[in-house]
């Protein structure tokens, strides 16, 4: 006999993920790549980071300076579906 999965309730919170960091510093762990920058704006597709850096080696995770980050120019979409994870920028 098969048992079927419990059901959980949903509950959506106001100001909560990642619009939370709107107008401040956020990093994203992606599929291939690691972004960071100030978050500017969210949709369901794409998310708009101002002063955007594309980190190549992160050193320590706790240290105050990504050990190697380079500029992408200006703004910088992201597509919401390659987020893996995301948190404060340094």
């Amino acid at each position: 006999m098969k048992k079927s999965a419990s059901t959980a309730t949903v509950i959506e919170v106001a100001n909560e993920g990642l619009i939370s960091f709107l107008n401040r510093t956020i990093t994203l762990f992606c599929a291939n790549y690691i972004y960071t920058g100030t978050l500017e704006g969210v949709n369901d597709t794409y998310i708009k980071l101002s002063n955007a850096s594309i980190v190549y080696e992160t050193g320590g995770l706790t240290d105050k300076e990504w050990k190697d980050s380079q500029s992408l120019g200006g703004d910088w979409y992201v597509q919401t579906s390659a987020i893996e994870s995301f948190g404060p920028g340094k």
